[in-house]
């Protein structure tokens, strides 16, 4: 049994195309075939082609011993960075805690912004705090092995997200389709990450 107060979450990133069209399969009359128009973003349209998110697949033991699992999300203004990936354990850890939880164990990949410097300090630094605090989320990362995102099960959920956001004629801004993976979760859209600006 889990303990109440731990948590395991598996944390990892995706991209949201606006262009890409995922497999699927889908129910269409014999004479009306569904069709998925190959679209393409003009000149002059804002937004970026694609967006990132950041992603937590929790296992939150309830009051009554059973297990939940909750996806959390954060958008990106921008690319997964490691000041970023900071910011997004923080909110995780701060909701974490207000749950009442006292430690995040937490499987993720080896990406460039998982192993940098900064993370590894940065996590260090937060364990230490805590522990001196007598307060706040501990973060157990376990590293997984390279080139394995089966282990991860938060990967089926990003599949699955994408095939049920995709619209079939016509390009979505990334708002509404941020908006709609949110949906897919039951997640609240929040406020997007951004990359930190440098004090010069």
């Amino acid at each position: 049994m889990i303990h109440p107060e731990w948590v395991l979450g598996y944390e990892d990133e995706t991209w949201w195309s606006r262009l890409a069209r995922p497999a699927l399969s889908a129910w269409a009359e014999a004479d009306r075939p569904l069709r998925l128009v190959e679209q393409r973003v003009s000149g002059t349209d804002p937004d970026p082609k694609a967006l990132a998110s950041y992603g937590i697949l929790l296992r939150l033991t309830q009051p009554d011993g059973g297990i939940s699992n909750e996806v959390w999300l954060r958008f990106v203004d921008g690319r997964p960075v490691s000041s970023v990936t900071t910011r997004f354990l923080e909110w995780v850890c701060d909701r974490l805690e207000a749950l009442g939880k006292r430690a995040l164990l937490m499987p993720w990949d080896n990406a460039g912004w998982h192993v940098s410097k900064e993370v590894r300090g940065w996590l260090r630094d937060h364990n230490q705090q805590v522990k001196h605090n007598g307060r706040g989320i501990r973060i157990i990362a376990c590293y997984l092995p390279s080139r394995s995102p089966w282990l991860n099960p938060i990967e089926p959920h990003w599949v699955h997200a994408k095939r049920k956001v995709v619209e079939p004629g016509r390009l979505l801004g990334s708002y509404e389709l941020a908006d709609r993976a949110c949906a897919v979760f039951h997640s609240p859209h929040y406020d997007h990450l951004t990359i930190p600006k440098k004090v010069a």
